[in-house]
């Protein structure tokens, strides 16, 4: 099943009943079997993404040196490709799947374009080796280009397929129904295969973790995952839990709750042994903000280039479809709480605004006003706002600086006035045309959620970081999942 019902999954008894006798060196340890497949999946994921890495290089290989240069190939190329699988594994390429829950390639590329440059960086020192002919600049750009585009989609390709074929993950959630909760959103919409077998209180434990107990819970349940939400007024106890379930051989996740506060941009410290977290500031260096708003400007304005004719095109579709103006313009609260007029193409009747509150009862979202069917959208604006190309004319507001390409969302005063303390922090950076809110799918993410959602991507802001979340916007739009 999809993780759909976190909150709802079974409250699993702790079987007190169970012989804690110490393992024979006969008999098979407790828990080996739920080891054993773990480490069976995870050995086949390595394997098809390994086979995957070295297709790749193959591939690469022969644009580089048959398609974009008349030379040949010897057969000692065979030992170019038995270096792929070495230095991804150098570059640690395949270790995260069997730690992570939602595999993503996209967070590999900065590693996928490393692992290209060292090969391609091979390949030139040994080309007299393996290759007939001399290798020239444009063919090594072609190899590090076509190496890094098809170990990306190769990895695209498998992660797909081998969430097909392999069944979901078997997790137990150890924590209480807040927890669950939590958890629970997320998951649902990232969409991640994962099957929920219950979920045990964290108190369930009033003493010492038994490792024979949690053995038991592993083999009946054929666990794959635990995922632990720690009581922090027991951090021994959770500790004692992490240590078992690892040594059983099962994956193991943990719900940290600090992260909450301090986001994912933090530093790791080690002062004696003994690990801190170096938490960043909630703020944005001034060159910081320089390269973020020469990135928005340079992006937008090719952008705009690009799209001038199909702006016509729309904008005369809006103008002859239903009267009135052909740009939407409506107040947002900015940067620092700063207002500024926003552009869309107008997807609803002229008297759009005055019709609102008539239809205040039928609004389907919390805190944010939004309707699947809007009785005040224009059949050209449906078009528009199912393609998201009514967004199109903000790109105008990131050239004036109102707006930024990544961003929190750009609420209306009536949802600005319902956050309010530290919550309005996430007003420190300029809102954006997309952001983690519209790739989730805005009308599905509460306003509370959101603002916790906005909240953290100022904490842990990197222009990498705006790069993908733009990439991941792409396959949304054409999916058509505007609201």
């Amino acid at each position: 099943m999809e993780a759909s019902s976190l909150a709802a999954a079974p409250a699993l008894p702790l079987r007190r009943d169970r012989e804690a006798a110490p393992v024979s060196h006969t008999a098979a340890p407790a828990g080996s079997i739920a080891a054993a497949r773990v480490h069976a999946r995870d050995a086949l994921g390595r394997r098809m993404l390994a086979v995957s890495d070295t297709a790749a290089a193959a591939i690469a290989l022969l644009l580089c040196i048959s398609v974009f240069g008349d030379d040949r190939l010897r057969a000692a190329t065979v030992l170019a490709l038995l270096v792929v699988v070495p230095l991804s594994k150098i570059i640690g390429l395949y270790e995260r799947d069997e730690v992570l829950i939602r595999h993503t390639t996209l967070e590999e590329a900065p590693a996928i374009f490393q692992l290209a440059t060292v090969y391609t960086l091979v390949f030139w020192l040994s080309a007299p080796m393996l290759m007939v002919g001399q290798l020239g600049r444009d063919q090594v750009l072609v190899l590090w280009i076509m190496f890094a585009v098809t170990a990306l989609s190769g990895r695209v390709g498998v992660r797909h397929g081998s969430d097909r074929l392999l069944p979901p993950e078997r997790c137990l959630l150890i924590g209480d129904v807040q927890a669950a909760e939590q958890l629970e959103g997320p998951m649902t919409r990232g969409h991640v295969r994962i099957d929920f077998v219950g979920r045990m209180d964290t108190t369930a434990w009033s003493g010492p973790v038994s490792y024979a107990e949690l053995a038991g819970l592993v083999d009946e349940y054929e666990l794959d995952r635990i995922i632990i939400a720690p009581d922090d007024g027991r951090p021994q106890s959770v500790l004692d839990l992490i240590r078992a379930a690892k040594a059983l051989g099962v994956r193991v996740s943990v719900l940290p709750r600090v992260m909450e506060v301090v986001g994912s941009n933090i530093e790791f410290d080690n002062l004696g042994g003994v690990p801190l977290l170096g938490v960043r500031p909630l703020r944005l260096s001034r060159s910081s903000l320089v390269v973020k708003r020469c990135f928005d400007f340079a992006v937008a304005s090719t952008l705009l280039l690009i799209a001038l004719p199909l702006l016509a095109t729309l904008a005369l579709a809006v103008r002859l479809s239903s009267r009135g103006p052909v740009f939407f313009r409506q107040t947002r609260v900015g940067r620092d709480g700063d207002p500024f007029r926003i552009f869309k193409f107008r997807t609803m009747v002229a008297d759009a605004e005055a019709l609102k509150p008539s239809l205040a009862g039928l609004n389907e979202a919390d805190g944010l006003f939004k309707m699947a069917d809007d009785p005040r959208i224009t059949r050209v604006g449906r078009f528009l706002r199912r393609t998201s190309l009514d967004e199109l004319p903000q790109l105008l507001n990131v050239l004036r600086g109102d707006m930024s390409l990544v961003g929190p969302r750009p609420l209306i005063l009536d949802e600005d006035t319902k956050i309010t303390g530290f919550d309005r922090r996430r007003l420190h950076l300029t809102p954006g045309m997309t952001g983690h809110w519209q790739i989730l799918g805005s009308a599905r993410v509460p306003l509370g959620e959101m603002i916790k959602i906005d909240y953290l991507y100022v904490a842990g802001w990197s222009l990498w970081a705006d790069v993908k979340l733009m990439l991941r916007t792409i396959p949304y739009v054409l999916g058509r999942h505007g609201q």
